[in-house]
């Protein structure tokens, strides 16, 4: 299975042809903006979604916080397993990347020498949007919109077959839901602990939404005499 497509008649190839042509007909500054965006500033926008989320949660204060922040940890950890599952796949397939079997193609990015099958940016991009999904609908949708963007970007840069961003589209979310349940069920009573704890407690819920676990003791969120003739 050394070559999924090399045939210039096939879809994924007509589609490769289609997309990467959009860079020839497009100004050079506007090329070296995609370039960055989908080498780095789309992986970089995800984190910081990811930490958005983090905090939304975290500011909010509900009681299922640590649930959901559990879910939001397997996000990033979803996404290091696709990776490591994208290793053999890679050696299996060895599929090159398509400059090296398909004629005038405008490569963006120089230097790859790694095999094309599956995309570890569209791997990773949509593991974290599908993590955020289960995490939080809104940041999720988000999340996908960026991953989506990470796939169109990567067949610009003329270095993945569309169907190489699907494989890496595949290949996260089957990892994030598949493994999810276990997960969750494991880095649940994790986070619950985190929140108990005195010092690491803002981690989970900001002091302010914090239970105090003192018996006997009020919330920070129940009102003083104070507070009430104030």
């Amino acid at each position: 299975m050394a070559v999924l497509a090399e045939s210039g008649s096939n879809p994924d190839v007509d589609l490769l042809y289609d997309i990467n042509g959009l860079a020839k007909d497009a100004p050079r500054w506007f090329d070296r903006g995609m370039e960055f965006v989908g080498e780095y500033g789309l992986l970089v926008a995800m984190v910081l979604l990811v930490v958005w989320c983090w905090w939304s949660v975290r500011r909010r204060g509900d009681e299922d916080a640590p649930a959901t922040l559990a879910a939001l940890v397997w996000a990033p950890l979803a996404a290091a397993v696709a990776v490591l599952v994208n290793v053999p796949i890679r050696g299996f397939v060895e599929r090159p990347r398509p400059f090296r079997t398909h004629q005038g193609l405008d490569v963006l990015v120089s230097g790859k020498t790694d095999y094309s099958f599956v995309s570890d940016h569209a791997t990773i991009t949509m593991a974290l949007g599908v993590g955020l999904f289960v995490a939080n609908r809104r940041f999720g949708l988000a999340g996908i919109g960026l991953a989506l963007a990470e796939g169109f970007c990567r067949v610009y840069m003329g270095v993945h077959y569309p169907t190489d961003v699907v494989g890496g589209f595949a290949l996260g979310t089957a990892v994030v839901l598949l493994l999810s349940p276990l997960a969750t069920a494991l880095l649940t009573p994790v986070l619950k602990a985190v929140e108990s704890s005195p010092r690491a407690g803002w981690i989970v819920r900001r002091r302010s939404a914090t239970v105090d676990l003192v018996p006997g003791a009020r919330t920070t969120m129940e009102p003083t005499d104070r507070d009430l003739a104030a």
